[in-house]
């Protein structure tokens, strides 16, 4: 004979399920933001171009998921594209 599962039993088991996919996907994000970041105080404009496009792909993908808002995924993309922004432009400019 088995016992039978409680509801608040399988909420349980269900949320944490869902935190550790939650806390998977922003893992993921910051690690392409220490990329991304690297890549800029490397002054490395092509690695640093890449690692961006790779984390606005990251932070759009868990604005998908739900697992950040939407307006936090279009404040951090934006941050981010500023910064790649201001510290090329420079480089740009010169040439």
């Amino acid at each position: 004979m088995s016992v039978k599962q409680t509801s608040a039993e399988k909420r349980h088991a269900q949320s944490e399920v869902r935190r550790l996919r939650n806390k998977a996907v922003k893992s993921r994000c910051h690690t392409s933001v220490k990329k991304f970041m690297a890549a800029v105080q490397q002054k490395d404009q092509a690695l640093a171009q890449t690692t961006l496009r790779a984390l606005q792909s990251e932070i759009d993908n868990a604005k998908r998921k739900g697992v950040i808002k939407a307006n936090a995924a279009a404040r951090k993309n934006s941050r981010m594209a500023k910064l790649y922004n201001v510290t090329f432009a420079a480089k740009v400019a010169a040439n």
